[in-house]
């Protein structure tokens, strides 16, 4: 026999030649095999096993390069392809070569094979079963085990016929685990691995019930004593095949270990027989063997084993963990499954020890026993390496685990008793949420909600740690992306197309940070209720003085992440296609800020509802809430409803009239009935418009509901929000008020009645006029109630829908307009403090100066509006000034001055109008002092006189020129003359309050009517006895106790005074002359006092601005000295601007641009031209006016007409920027506590 033959000499000369063929390439160069030579030589004992061995790869070869050549060959005789397959099996008792017979196996599977006739098999099986009944030994077994195992590997279909056909020689495979050869057990197994491991699991399903069960307890007892690694490996490979078994998993886990014992070296098999007898029998799972098997195999040090081992572990957990979970746990599986993840990198480990460990959690027994304790330090270590490995599912699966153990971990036993231990997870949790893929972040998010658990927190509480996890969620928003119309209409098919588009797992990891920032708040609020964990008193003190690690820290965290990135991501997300699911912890989130911090929720309530959240959660409610749908969502809109309806009116200013028990009551209306307002806000009118039935409850019913409805319009319209139309709201609130008085059968609620009212004023503008029926049906609600300042709302809205209404006016206007007063004054009060109180000097000085400038409070211009609008409330005001106590009567005063002064193209005859009344207020005044003294008054309204001649000579003061009031006196003005001249002689010296307004009133008459129409006048002053002598008694007084000058409030005063009657004797003198009228007293008169005064007292302006002619005077240099030395209050004057202006006119000479003028524009530029009033402006305009006009002795540089120029122009729109009409100049200048007729400072040439 050559190399390029297979060919045995002796013999093949008797062979046929037809058995002979040269086999191999198309090219010719084949091998020369004669088929008989090669039959003959396998089943002669004689021939070597060496020959047997050569004839048999090339055998071997031939199949491999020629396929089909043999099979064409051995087509010409059957018996003789039967003979070649006999002759092969036969091998086994020929041949003891354990290569030969390798050989020998691959040859006969590749015929198998190349013949593809299903007779062959079945003649192969059946010489196979013949074998090993046949057998003597089992020991022999062996190399027909390793011919089945490669004929299964190669033909799996055979598998099949072999469970289906051939149970007794399943039998004998079984019957190979009981001899004592770890060869032998190793080939058997692998004839099970492969018949178990065909695709599809057919095979496996069709094998008796006896045999698997035989097998699987036999299987238990070889690989527990197992001591090969190909037996180990085998019985390891083929456990995990069963483990996947449902039926097979019960076998195994019932299968007793009371048969073997355990040393510290391997578990050694005991009792066979009693195996073999009990293997339908179910044993106590306490008992287990199994979990003792694949402790040992976690222990080993081959990490495949210990793979295979937690694998299988897995898989007959997941089968049923509340059933096989307990002998795992008793076995102390979970205290090595920890180990091994403390001490390994490989993922597949790792992952499957995880599965395992999840699987475990779910038996309370688990944490019963601590493992949790124990292995949670070796948990966060293996997660803090896993997240830095690629694999994304291991380190979802590493997440899960810590999310389980921290949600099922029982209260009563700590897992992070100490800070560090918090901070390493806390770190862990961090990474997972951090990680760039979404559903790894998801999970982290996911075990960051269990973590906040109260019970998790250490002692002290993290609290920095806690606000690092919020943070890392949040900051997590900018990366989820912004879904597009488009997305947003296809959302059912993003649904269908499963977790892992990019849309699905954005809106799942939206969904999980929502459930952990809720567990957040739901801490927070769970540690400020705890003064232990809410002063943190464990920390260390090194640590006290820092306030990031804080509760407070912790809420302004929350707070300000829900409010920069929470509520802007959430609406976006949700504003075209709303998640109930979302919606539902968003609002929950919302209502957890209102606990937290108290002091801030003021601020945020204001901020939500003028952002239009009682809308949104208010539609949201009607679109997903209606039919009984989403019941959670409903309660969570409902409870941040209530909580924000509740922060409004609690947290509201004193001014918006609620009380505690309208508190309790709105909060009452609220709980009871938002649940079942489930509607769109379109449908509220109807339901505010539907006429209700019996009402059997108090805060339950159609008419609660309705109820309900008005102080939530009432709430969100406050803050801006119109939830309805004006129109409809007005028309909706007034039917259900004559309605509720149409069924008379309760009152309506004093709260509801204040929505109503506040409702009806705020939306009157756009809506009909009432009238008849609604309007008494207001009147009588308005009446019913005990105390109207209860239902007062400090609003201008109703104002002027009180007054819109004459009948309304007539009987509630006062109420409101004192109510009015009152609450502006207590606003004025609390916005006090003590940075307001200058140095008293300087104080006392500029007040009287500056009192004219100040431009009026908000509040009192409401009021001058409406009096523009509602010219009866003017009487109304008068009467307060009269009848009010004293505070009351002086903001009354307030407002009417205002309005006076502020009117510039008001009616001529508005104070024709007034003069009746203020006569009629003078002689009630006159007639109800009789006997107390006048100007002293009654003790509980205070004294109204002074309020009302004050009122008098802002009326004087008011009249336009154009007035025919003082082209004439006779009529009222003569009367009120009368009574005004009688009053001041009646007065006491020292009633200085009331003398000021008196002679003020008195001096302007006569020097603003012209001198034609004063003789009547000066001939009735004249003969006043009582007016003379107190003119004659103040005079006298100022003469014996004139002192150094003062700056204190009566000094200042007492100046005044002087100057009126100054002023009113300079103009009873000129006008006694005109008319020649007759003088009935004298009044002596001190001049050198009066030029004292004039020249030593520097810094009274007053008096100095009574001089008619001191332009012209040789001493008004050196008036104009001290005039610029009083100081810059008194520099920026108007009336000192118009006497500079004045003297540079008439006497340029005196006033130098240097240093004169250009200290005043120096002081102009400090204080800036803004800062100027109206009056102080337009003053200043004048003398920039002056100067670019008149010829200095000392010209200024081009420098300082540049800043002159520079003035002018930040003047020009500030001047005229308060009124579009030009204002008709006034007759009279106010000096302080004076008012001087700017006729006297008329300059006459010559």
């Amino acid at each position: 026999m050559s190399r390029g033959e297979i060919v045995y000499d002796k013999i093949h000369f008797r062979h046929d030649p037809k058995w002979s063929s040269r086999l191999g390439p198309a090219d010719g160069d084949g091998l020369l095999v004669c088929v008989a030579c090669v039959i003959e030589m396998i089943e002669s004992e004689e021939v070597a096993s060496v020959r047997k061995s050569f004839a048999l790869s090339g055998i071997s070869g031939v199949l491999k390069c020629s396929p089909g050549a043999l099979r064409e060959l051995l087509r010409q005789d059957h018996g003789v392809s039967m003979r070649f397959i006999t002759s092969l099996l036969g091998m086994h008792h020929t041949v003891e070569d354990p290569a030969t017979l390798e050989k020998g196996h691959q040859v006969l599977v590749k015929l198998l094979l190349e013949l593809q006739s299903e007779v062959s098999f079945r003649f192969v099986l059946d010489e196979i079963h013949k074998q090993l009944s046949d057998q003597l030994s089992v020991k022999g077994f062996l190399p027909t085990f390793n011919l089945l195992g490669t004929l299964l590997e190669a033909v799996p279909s055979v598998a099949h016929s072999l469970v289906t056909q051939y149970v007794p020689l399943l039998e004998h495979l079984c019957s190979a685990l009981l001899y004592p050869d770890d060869a032998l057990k190793a080939s058997s197994l692998h004839v099970w691995l492969k018949l178990y491991g065909t695709a599809g699991g057919s095979a496996a399903q069709s094998v008796p019930i006896a045999i698997r069960d035989r097998v699987c307890i036999l299987l238990l007892q070889t690989l527990a004593n197992a001591g090969s690694p190909q037996l180990v490996n085998n019985c390891v490979g083929l456990l995990w095949l069963l483990v996947q078994l449902r039926e097979t998993v019960s076998v195994l886990m019932n299968s007793p270990d009371n048969q073997v014992m355990c040393n510290e070296n391997q578990i050694i098999h005991t009792n066979n027989s009693q195996i073999l007898s009990q293997n339908q029998e179910q044993q106590s799972l306490d008992h287990c063997l199994l979990p003792l098997i694949l402790k040992q195999l976690l222990l080993s040090g081959d990490e495949m084993l210990q793979v295979t081992s937690a694998k299988c572990i897995a898989s007959v957990l997941v089968h049923s963990p509340s059933q096989y979970s307990t002998p795992f746990i008793k076995a102390d599986v979970p205290e090595f499954l920890f180990d091994r993840l403390a001490s390994t990198n490989n993922e597949v480990l790792l992952w499957s020890a995880y599965s395992c460990l999840v699987l475990l959690t779910e038996d309370p027994l688990f944490f019963t026993q601590c493992h949790s304790v124990y292995g949670i330090e070796s948990l966060v270590r293996s997660l803090e390496e896993t997240l830095r490995l690629s694999n994304l599912e291991v380190q979802k699966q590493g997440l899960l685990l810590l999310t389980q153990i921290l949600e099922r971990q029982p209260p009563n036993v700590r897992l992070f008793p100490s800070g560090p231990g918090f901070v390493a997870v806390s770190e862990a949790v961090i990474a997972g949420v951090s990680s760039s893929c979404m559903l790894v972040a998801t999970q982290g998010a996911s075990a960051a909600s269990a973590l906040f658990r109260l019970d998790h927190q250490s002692r002290p509480v993290q609290y920095r740690e806690l606000e690092k996890l919020v943070e890392a969620i949040t900051n997590r928003f900018s990366e989820l992306p912004l879904l597009s119309p488009s997305h947003l209409r296809s959302n059912r098919s993003l649904k269908r197309s499963g977790p892992n588009c990019q849309a699905s797992r954005s809106e799942g990891f939206l969904l999980q940070a929502l459930v952990c920032f809720q567990a957040a708040c739901r801490l927070a609020e769970e540690c400020a209720s705890e003064p232990v964990l809410k002063e943190n008193t464990f920390t260390a003190p090194s640590k006290q003085s820092h306030a990031q690690d804080s509760l407070e820290s912790l809420c302004y965290c929350l707070l300000h992440c829900c409010d920069s990135i929470w509520i802007p991501t959430i609406i976006r997300m949700c504003e075209h296609a709303p998640s109930a699911q979302i919606l539902q912890y968003f609002y929950f989130i919302l209502s957890s800020q209102f606990t937290l911090l108290p002091s801030l929720m003021p601020v945020f309530a204001n901020k939500l509802a003028s952002s239009g959240f009682y809308r949104l959660a208010l539609e949201n409610k009607g679109i997903l809430c209606a039919g009984n749908r989403n019941p959670k969502l409903n309660a969570s809109c409902c409870g941040f409803l209530q909580k924000l309806s509740m922060c409004l009116l609690s947290k509201s200013d004193p001014a918006s009239g609620f009380y505690k028990y309208d508190v309790e009551e709105v909060e009452n209306l609220l709980l009871y009935n938002l649940p079942s307002l489930c509607c769109r806000l379109s449908d509220w009118p109807s339901l505010l418009c539907e006429a209700p039935g019996l009402q059997l409850c108090e805060y339950k019913g159609q008419r609660a509901t309705q109820y309900c409805l008005v102080i939530v319009l009432h709430l969100a319209l406050q803050q801006g929000d119109r939830l309805l139309p004006d129109q409809i709201v007005f028309s909706s609130v007034l039917w259900m008020l004559c309605s509720v008085q149409e069924q008379g059968s309760c009152a309506l609620p004093r709260s509801v009645l204040r929505s109503a009212l506040y409702l009806l004023a705020m939306t009157q503008d756009k809506s009909r006029n009432l009238n008849g029926a609604p309007l008494n049906c207001i009147s009588k609600a308005l009446s019913s109630c005990q105390s109207f300042s209860s239902l007062y709302i400090h609003h201008p809205a109703f104002l002027h829908f009180i007054c819109r209404y004459p009948e309304l006016a007539e009987k509630f206007g006062p109420l409101v307009l004192e109510l009015w007063l009152t609450k502006q004054a207590q606003h004025t009060d609390e916005g006090q403090t003590m940075a307001d109180i200058q140095e008293k000097g300087e104080k006392i000085k500029s007040h009287a100066d500056e009192r004219q400038d100040k431009v009026p409070d908000t509040e009192t211009m409401e009021l001058v509006t409406l009096i523009e609008k509602y010219p009866a409330v003017i009487v109304t005001l008068l009467d307060m000034i009269c009848t009010r106590e004293a505070p009351l009567a002086e903001r009354a005063l307030g407002v009417l001055e205002v309005f006076l002064r502020g009117q510039s193209d008001y009616e001529v005859d508005l104070c024709a109008q007034l003069g009746p009344a203020l006569l009629q207020a003078l002689q009630r005044l006159s007639v109800e002092n009789v006997g107390h003294g006048l100007g002293q008054g009654r003790n509980e309204q205070g004294n109204s006189l002074p309020l009302v001649l004050r009122l008098l000579c802002v009326t004087q003061a008011s009249d336009p020129p154009s007035s025919s009031s003082y082209s004439k006196m006779d009529g009222v003005h003569f009367k009120l003359l009368y009574h005004v001249s009688n009053i001041a002689g009646r007065l006491k010296p020292t009633n200085k309050e009331s003398l000021l307004p008196a002679l003020s009133y008195l001096y302007c008459c006569l020097s603003m009517s012209p001198a034609y129409c004063t003789d009547r006048a000066v001939s009735m002053l004249l003969s006043n006895s009582g007016l003379m002598n107190q003119l004659q008694t103040v005079l006298s007084s100022s003469s014996s106790t004139y002192t150094a000058p003062s700056l204190s409030p009566s000094a200042c005063s007492f100046s005044a005074l002087l100057c009126y009657i100054h002023l009113l004797l300079s103009s009873l003198i000129t006008l006694q002359r005109v008319h020649s009228a007759q003088v009935h007293k004298s009044i002596s008169w001190s001049l050198d006092t009066a030029v004292q005064r004039l020249l030593l007292q520097k810094r009274n302006t007053d008096d100095l601005l009574l001089a008619k002619y001191v332009v012209c005077q040789p001493w008004s240099r050196f008036l104009l000295y001290f005039l610029l030395s009083s100081g810059e209050s008194c520099l920026l004057h108007p009336a000192i601007l118009r006497l500079i202006t004045l003297l540079l006119q008439h006497s340029s000479t005196v006033v130098l641009w240097e240093p004169d003028l250009l200290q005043v524009m120096e002081a102009v530029e400090r204080r800036g031209v803004k800062e100027f009033s109206q009056e102080a402006a337009q003053a200043l305009r004048l003398l920039l006016t002056q100067i670019q006009n008149s010829v200095l002795q000392t010209p200024p540089t081009e420098e300082h007409k540049q800043r002159a120029r520079t003035m002018m122009e930040a003047l020009g729109p500030h001047a005229t920027s308060k009124s579009c009409t030009p204002c008709q100049p006034s007759k009279i200048l106010r000096v302080g506590d004076v008012s001087i007729c700017l006729s006297d400072f008329t300059l006459k040439a010559g």
